[in-house]
């Protein structure tokens, strides 16, 4: 998954999403970063996207870009 400037999200970027959800990246399936706590091997089944852990609704997968851009924080 890309930021709109066309550089990768990474595991440990603070993160803002279009629907108001802010929080960090503990995993990118993507390019297979897994932080500390996030396993591929509980996580990789899911085959593509990004883990944000939300102050707002806790542990959010996003299989791809949801309806607008992700916001480095």
């Amino acid at each position: 998954m890309k930021y709109p400037d066309g550089t990768d999200v990474a595991v440990g970027d603070e993160v803002t999403m279009p629907d108001s959800l802010t929080g960090i990246v503990v995993a990118s399936i993507d390019t297979c970063e897994y932080s500390e706590g996030f396993a591929e091997a509980d996580w990789g089944y899911l085959k593509t996207g990004i883990l944000v852990d939300t102050k707002q609704a806790g542990l959010v997968h996003y299989p791809a870009p949801p309806d607008g851009p992700i916001l480095k924080a």
